[in-house]
This record gives structure tokens, C-alpha cells and sequence, in this order.
């Protein structure tokens, strides 16, 4: 009996040996080859290598150098919270490297100071962070080489980016690996590229992808080499410039076109009209389009402070596009997330018309036209609101418009247009091949503060997008140039997640409290009309006493009115109570529901483990020597 309890006991601290060692080996071994290997269960697989990135990746022709430069002492000493990220840059880089075929090289510097690695890091145009008064410079950011020596770099990795570093490493590869940027040609009524003021942030990140070129107002012909025509806010464009754009169509231009019934960047104050068309061209691709109509929608409309004091207010025509308001087939919106748009006009295609009208955004059906005119000096936005009611239509803000066009000028060249030297012009009354336009009914989301903020970084303006504004407008760019690789990546969801329960609820409250608002003005404004009709038929005109009638309806309406405030109170109180209830159920959950599941599911796997123990080793058994 001794040597048998001697050898179980043996076994068992030899097994428990043999388990540690195992289980060194397997975790040394998992650090080798299972190096960056994550499994996301995240809704909208944030940490998944999208599509896009795996194109580019294809798209390498010669060997492409990526130096990510992180000074992880440094980091150490003096910002221990920058290395769980800096972590995930080298995995990623890691894994993009191992996915590439051998031609992504990647090279971690930790760039020691005063070292030739530092002053390499300066000479790519890397930026050292700030670690307080010691002097100690902390690089964190990526430089990238191609075989011509052409170089792109991420000065500094800002943890309010990361979200956005598929994209933005990815993006460094494309321009590596791209010889020739598509051209895009741009005609505009306004100041976008700063020539008195700063550039639109738009631009900027246009200016990354394409070469773009500026085309005057007053041309004749666009240039070959122009592969996009993107026009903002067309306003009496002469009818040379028209024609040249009818003929760039024809002949298999691809246009990204932005009009707009009432433009908040118009800021011509000869010209009363804040709107622009784009006609005879938008009636030959088919396309309805009326400039004196703005759109408002009681279920997209944002909130807006009026004044610094003021309470927020919510703007039926400031319209706030979510997932479910984007064509989730388009390659240029399936993948985007919010778009913000401002008194935006609406688009439908022509009865007889021959082309093909694919919503790309568009309204909820709570939403009806308003006039534009009512958008002058507007005093107060809640006034939209008077007498709207929604139609139950979902209109289209912007549109893709396929299919074999007719020019718009049948006869032939205008009889004034002058021809460009060089060979002469050939009329084309028809597509060379199936146009391809994109329409978009706004110009203000163009506008920064509709989806960027900037801040100074160091003494440098780095911009924080909150929208996906500039990603539709890359996305329709580089899906008219016939690049949609980085698209994917762009327009990936973000890692905010709103309570959309909550907000359902603000909503319905606020329809309520609207409702009830109009019916105390109108029982006002009905009382004070009984009042004076009151005061008319009084037989003495000079008595300044009120009449039994008056005290009677004035104490009627006072109690009336008490009566609806109350209302009000008891609906704003009912939201709170509703929202509080939510959100303290949700905090329970966390706090304790689910650590009480985690605990218990814990302790039925050890029981079913003790119980199965039990189960193989049997009754122990004994026999006594006589």
C-alpha cells in the first residue's frame, strides 16, 4: 500500500512537471509561429485585414521598405500607455510583411539619441513626441521606400487614429507602388485650394491620392489626360464650358458633379442665390433636379446650438445619414458608416429617361421638401418644422448615373465657342462607352466642420475626422479613375457605437414635445383672438375694468395652459426615467450579471471536471494481508 501512495505520488509531481514544461514549450513555440494571430469577434471585424488592403498588397511590383521607428525604452520611461499600440503597429506590419510575398520589408528602428537611427528618422521627416523636460526624444512613426528612392511617411502615430491604421499604412504602400496618379480636373465656385484662405481639408486628402489640377471657369475643351471631372457648385457657367463637358462624357469622362438648392459656403454677396444647376447636361443624363427645394427629415435631423447659451435644437434639414441610408451595394458606400449633409437638395430621374438611376444616400421616410427660400435668414430652425409633414418618400441626395447618353447639343458646337489650337474638335452626339456619373444634391458636406476637426499637434494642424464625408467623396474618385483598392479600407466602421435604443427615444420624446408645443402656441393664439373680439364688443370702451367673460377666459386659459406645461414636464421626465432605467440596466449587466455568469460557468466546468475525475478512477479498492 506504501509503494503503491510512494508511486502515485511520484507520478503525480512528475506529471505536473512534464505539464509545466509542456506548457513552456507551447507558449515559446506559440511566440514564434503564431506571431500577430488574433481572432476577431468584433461586430463589424475591425481587426480583420479588409479586401482592400490585400489588393494593394497584390498591386506590389518591386520591393517596397517599410521602417517603423518606435523608441520603446524611451516609451518605457516616460509614456508606458503608447506601447499596447506601438504592440499592434508591429504586429500589423508584421503580418501585411509575411502576406506580401517577400516584397514588404519591414525594419523596427528603436532609435537611440543622438544615433545615426535618429538622424535617419529626421532626415525621413519623422516627428519626435514630447516626454516632458528631459530632453529625450520619442519617435513613433513610419517611413516607407520604394526601388526609386520615392518615400512616404506617417510623421507620428496618433492614438486618436488608430481606427484608421489599415488605412493609413496601406495607403503609404499605394503611393509607393503607384507610378502614375489618376488626374482629376476641377472646376469650382469656390476658393477650395487656398489661394486667399486655407485649403478645404477635402482637398488635402484628395491631393494625397490624385494629381489634381484646377480648370478655369471658361473653357472650350478639357484636356485628355484629365481622367475625372469633379465640379462644385456650378453657377452661370458659359455655355462653352457646358459644351465641353457634355463632350468630355461623350467621349468616356467620368464625372463626380455637387450641386446644391442652398450652399452654406456661398459667400457671393451680389448674388442673392445660393444654389447652382447644372442644365441642359443634368436633363440629357436623365436626372430631375429642382434648386429651389431643400430636403428636411424629422428622423435624420441633427441637433444645433444656436448660441452659446442656448439649449440645442434639432434641424430637420441638417441631416445626419447612418448605414441604413447608404446603398450598402455600392462599392463607394457599402463600407462608409455617417455622412453629414446640409440643406441638401434632393434627385429623380426623368420620366423618358434611357439611363440607369442607382440611389447611392438618401432620406428616411420621414422627410419632405421645403422651400429654400424659407432658409434666408432663418431665425430659428425649429420653424421648419410648421406645418411639415413627411411624405413617406425617400428621396435620393446623391446618385450614380450608368448607361449610353445623347449629348445635350444635338447641333453640333455652340456658334460661339472658340476652338482650342491644335487638331479640330470632333461633335460627338453620343458615348463612346457607357457614361458613368455621380451626382450629389450638397455642397456644404465638403465643408470641415460638417466632418473634421482640426487640432495643433506640435505646431502642426492634424486633422480628426468624426464623419465619413471625406471617404465618400476618395471613394467616388477612385471608383470613377478605376481604383477601388484603398475603398474598403477608407470607409471601414469606426470604433464609437452609438445607443441607438437611447437615441430612438430622444427622437420620440422630442416629436412629442414638439406636438405639444404647437398645440399651447395655438391654443395662445386662439385665446388672445377670443380676447380681443372680447374687448370690441365691450359697451363701455373707456372702463378699463375686464369683464366677468374676460376674467372667466383668461382664468380658463391659465388653467389650460398650466395643465399642458405640466404635460410637457411629465413627457421630458418620462424620457429621463426611460433612458436612466436603460442605461442602469446596461450598467448591471456588466458589473454584475455577466462576472456572475463568468463565475458560474467557471464552477460547473470544475465540477463536470471533478465529476468526470471521479467517475474514471473508480471506488478505490484495498485488500488487507491477513
Amino acid at each position: 500500500m506504501a509503494a503503491w501512495r510512494s508511486h502515485r505520488t511520484s507520478f503525480g509531481v512528475g506529471g505536473l512537471i512534464v505539464l509545466a514544461v509542456s506548457f513552456l514549450a507551447v507558449i515559446m513555440l506559440s511566440n514564434v509561429f503564431l506571431r500577430g494571430v488574433r481572432l476577431d469577434l468584433t461586430q463589424n471585424r475591425l481587426y480583420t485585414l479588409s479586401k482592400g488592403t490585400t489588393e494593394v498588397l497584390a498591386q506590389i511590383k518591386e520591393p517596397v521598405n517599410l521602417s517603423l521607428y518606435f523608441s520603446r525604452k524611451v516609451a518605457a520611461e516616460r509614456a508606458p500607455t503608447m506601447l499596447p499600440y506601438a504592440a499592434r503597429v508591429r504586429e500589423f506590419l508584421e503580418e501585411l510583411a509575411a502576406r506580401s510575398g517577400g516584397k514588404l520589408r519591414v525594419r523596427i528602428v528603436d532609435p537611440a539619441p543622438f544615433s545615426d537611427e535618429e538622424d535617419h528618422a529626421n532626415l525621413f521627416g519623422l516627428r519626435p513626441l514630447p516626454t516632458g523636460t528631459t530632453g529625450e526624444s520619442l519617435y513613433f512613426g513610419l517611413a516607407g521606400s520604394n526601388a526609386t528612392d520615392d518615400r512616404a511617411v506617417i510623421p507620428a502615430f496618433q492614438a486618436e487614429r488608430e481606427a484608421f491604421l489599415e488605412y493609413d499604412v496601406a495607403k503609404i504602400i499605394h503611393e509607393l507602388t503607384t507610378t502614375q496618379k489618376p488626374v482629376i480636373g476641377l472646376i469650382s465656385s469656390f476658393d477650395m485650394q487656398g489661394e486667399t484662405n486655407e485649403a478645404w481639408p477635402v482637398l488635402t486628402e484628395i491631393e494625397q491620392l490624385f494629381s489634381l489640377r484646377s480648370l478655369p471657369p471658361d473653357l472650350s475643351h478639357i484636356d485628355e489626360r484629365v481622367d475625372v471631372l469633379m465640379i462644385v457648385h456650378p453657377k452661370n457657367l458659359p455655355t462653352s464650358t457646358l459644351y465641353a463637358i457634355d463632350q468630355f462624357v461623350m467621349r468616356g469622362g467620368r464625372v463626380l458633379l455637387f450641386v446644391d438648392p442652398n450652399s452654406g459656403a456661398e459667400t457671393n454677396q451680389a448674388d442673392p442665390s445660393h444654389s447652382s444647376n447644372l442644365q441642359p447636361l443634368l436633363r440629357s443624363w436623365g436626372v430631375a433636379y429642382d434648386p429651389g427645394e431643400v430636403i428636411g427629415d424629422t428622423k435624420l435631423g441633427l441637433e444645433v446650438h444656436t448660441g452659446p447659451t442656448d439649449p440645442p435644437l434639432r434641424h430637420i434639414a441638417i441631416l445626419g445619414l447612418h448605414r441604413g441610408d447608404m446603398n450598402a451595394k455600392d462599392v463607394v458606400t457599402g463600407s462608409l458608416d455617417t455622412i453629414n449633409m446640409a440643406t441638401t437638395g434632393y434627385l429623380s430621374p426623368l420620366p423618358d429617361a434611357t439611363t440607369s438611376f442607382e440611389p447611392l444616400l438618401q432620406t428616411s421616410a420621414d422627410a419632405a421638401p421645403i422651400p429654400a427660400a424659407r432658409f434666408i435668414a432663418l431665425p430659428n430652425p425649429e420653424t421648419l418644422r410648421d406645418g411639415f409633414q413627411p411624405t413617406g418618400v425617400r428621396y435620393a441626395l446623391a446618385a450614380r448615373i450608368t448607361g449610353d447618353l445623347r449629348t445635350a447639343y444635338p447641333a453640333g458646337p455652340p456658334a460661339d465657342l472658340k476652338p482650342p489650337p491644335g487638331p479640330p474638335l470632333v461633335h460627338r452626339t453620343k458615348t463612346t462607352s457607357p457614361a458613368n456619373i455621380v451626382v450629389v444634391a450638397d455642397t456644404d458636406l465638403l465643408l470641415d466642420f460638417m466632418w473634421v476637426e482640426m487640432h495643433e499637434v506640435l505646431g502642426e494642424r492634424v486633422a480628426q475626422t468624426f464623419a465619413n464625408n471625406g471617404d465618400f467623396v476618395a471613394n467616388v474618385l477612385d471608383n470613377l479613375a478605376g481604383s477601388s483598392a484603398l475603398i474598403s479600407i477608407r470607409g471601414r466602421a469606426g470604433f464609437d457605437r452609438p445607443f441607438e435604443r437611447i437615441e430612438a427615444l430622444k427622437l420620440r420624446a422630442d416629436e412629442h414635445l414638439r406636438t405639444k408645443a404647437l398645440e399651447l402656441q395655438t391654443e395662445l393664439k386662439q385665446t388672445e383672438s377670443k380676447l380681443a373680439d372680447l374687448q370690441t364688443k365691450r359697451a363701455d370702451q373707456a372702463s378699463s375694468s375686464l369683464s366677468p367673460e374676460q376674467e372667466l377666459e383668461i382664468k380658463r386659459f391659465t388653467i389650460e395652459r398650466g395643465e399642458i406645461r405640466k404635460q410637457l414636464r411629465e413627457t421630458q421626465r418620462g424620457l429621463d426615467v426611460q433612458i436612466d432605467h436603460l442605461e442602469s440596466w446596461i450598467k448591471f449587466l456588466n458589473i454584475a450579471i455577466m462576472p456572475m455568469l463568468v463565475t458560474l460557468t467557471g464552477c460547473l466546468v470544475l465540477a463536470w471536471r471533478r465529476c468526470r475525475g471521479h467517475m474514471v478512477a473508480g471506488p478505490a479498492t484495498s485488500t488487507a494481508q491477513p
